[in-house]
């Protein structure tokens, strides 16, 4: 079966890649003094003890004429320093032009993911997973939740540019953080329409100030202004078979993360990047807890270290 398969894949992906490097235990995002902040769109090169709760999103108009509306939820957690879950819902309202509201929750996701790669001097780090888009965790009909199951092997990856000579010091706060993966429905069609093997790819751009203070040169930066990182993520997914082409979705989000000691506030505009993702513009707004600092003593840490003293 194909489940079989890609699952087979992706544990033997992991096995080779865990001989290579024994991490050591690093808190939420960090490769040397680079921090990356946790992303709202695109997903994190790192794994952590993490929650963001609520994420709110304004989604464009679709092309249809519906408008949505997303309040989702999402957590984070190491199971060891560097094996992690994930697990995430959302509770969607929908909008169709000239017709009554539907609403209810979307799919249930969840994630296994290992951290093998990080470089502190050169500001790298890198990850592995395996996503699963869960069937009839939602409301089917009514908001189009999926009725089969989909899985999603995913490499996350995240560089810093602090390494960067110093005669371009306003470039070494620079980092990207990127994401490549495949999406593989485990049914090839559902009510008569086919269900697309699909590639998912995306960056994101940031420009940290807490960074260039820290780091870098002391600008004159302070409170609240010092903890902002203004960012761009962009994210595509488009199909590889069954569909055509043209109706790869994506978008464009400009936006700004402010990062304090225990949590951090995102907010991006969002920007149909196909017409088939839509028109108009759209928003987005997060919450994030960084765990690992709010419960150092407990619940932050891994689950592998719960009984140690």
């Amino acid at each position: 079966m194909k489940q079989n398969r890609w699952c087979a894949s992706a544990l033997a992906m992991i096995a080779v890649v865990s001989p290579v490097l024994v991490l050591p235990a690093f808190a939420h995002g960090f490769a040397g003094q680079r921090f990356f902040p946790a992303t709202i769109l695109t997903d994190d090169p790192f794994v952590a003890d993490e929650m963001s709760l609520p994420t709110v999103t304004g989604n464009p108009p679709a092309a249809d004429g519906s408008r949505e509306t997303d309040l989702g939820f999402d957590l984070s957690k190491r199971i060891t320093p560097d094996l992690g879950m994930t697990i995430g819902e959302q509770w969607e309202r929908v909008l169709p032009e000239g017709g009554a509201v539907a609403k209810g929750w979307g799919a249930l996701q969840t994630g296994v993911q290992y951290q093998f790669f990080v470089d502190e001097p050169r500001e790298s780090i890198a990850l592995v997973g395996l996503n699963a888009t869960w069937a009839n965790t939602g409301r089917v009909q009514a908001l189009g939740a999926p009725d089969f199951t989909t899985l999603s092997p995913v490499f996350d990856f995240g560089k810093g540019f602090g390494d960067l000579p110093d005669s371009v010091w306003y470039l070494r706060p620079f980092a990207v953080t990127g994401n490549l993966g495949f999406s593989f429905p485990t049914r090839a069609e559902s009510a008569g329409m086919p269900n697309p093997d699909s590639v998912n790819y995306g960056f994101a751009l940031e420009y940290s100030l807490p960074y260039l203070e820290c780091c870098v040169r002391d600008v004159g930066l302070h409170r609240p202004f010092s903890q902002i990182i203004p960012l761009v993520e962009v994210a595509y997914t488009a199909p590889i078979n069954h569909v055509p082409s043209s109706q790869a979705i994506g978008t464009i989000q400009p936006g700004i993360i402010w990062s304090g000691q225990t949590f951090q506030v995102g907010m991006e505009a969002v920007v149909p990047a196909t017409r088939t993702t839509g028109h108009g513009l759209g928003w987005v707004a997060q919450l994030h807890f960084y765990l690992d600092d709010l419960f150092p003593g407990g619940i932050g840490r891994p689950i592998s270290e719960w009984w140690q003293q």
